[in-house]
């Protein structure tokens, strides 16, 4: 029996993503696994190297990529951010579902590869509460928020292209939301736990 789909899961910097990931994995405890990424970005307060990204110079990241090793990569805001192989398959060899948090630059080269992965976006209600959402973080300058809306601007635009999603959730009632994304999951949830009893 093959390992569960991994999922992609893409969306707009404030548009709820980590929220529901964070439930997700809290309340499916032993089914999820995060394939943790990596960035050439200073941490957040907070974050943690190893377990929110993997925190690394560019040169190290740059070498990854050009030596194939990432399933995806993106620059934003002169930061590289990618996905590497290796962290995928440290979560399917535990046989848990392992989730990517992608743009959707990422979920377009994801697209060329073979992972078959459950491709989900999460979507602000509006760019005016997107905007809310991320001035009330108070961690952007003015710039990086203006860059922040921008590439919120086409995620919204390329979300709404069929086929590139199996579901598009707009995450306007975080507790629909959830309900919409568990539903999604179910029969991959459904196939870890089995193999777990």
């Amino acid at each position: 029996m093959p390992g569960p789909r991994p999922v992609v899961l893409s969306g707009p910097s404030g548009a709820g993503k980590s929220t529901l990931m964070k439930r997700l994995m809290k309340d499916h405890e032993g089914v999820f696994g995060f394939s943790v990424s990596h960035t050439t970005r200073n941490p957040r307060p907070g974050e943690e190297d190893g377990k929110d990204y993997h925190f690394s110079t560019r040169e190290i990241v740059q070498k990854g990529i050009d030596n194939g090793e990432f399933i995806e990569s993106a620059e934003f805001s002169g930061n590289l951010y990618g996905t590497s192989k290796a962290a995928i398959e440290d979560v399917q060899a535990k046989n848990l579902i392992c989730i990517l948090d992608v743009d959707i630059q990422g979920v377009k080269r994801i697209k060329e590869t073979d992972l078959n992965p459950i491709y989900i976006s999460i979507q602000p209600p509006s760019m005016e509460i997107l905007e809310k959402r991320l001035r009330d973080r108070q961690t952007e300058t003015e710039e990086s928020l203006q860059k922040r809306l921008e590439a919120a601007r086409m995620d919204m635009e390329l979300s709404k292209e069929p086929g590139v999603f199996d579901i598009v959730i707009v995450n306007d009632d975080l507790e629909r939301a959830y309900e919409e994304l568990k539903d999604i999951l179910n029969d991959e949830i459904q196939k870890v736990q089995e193999a777990k009893s």
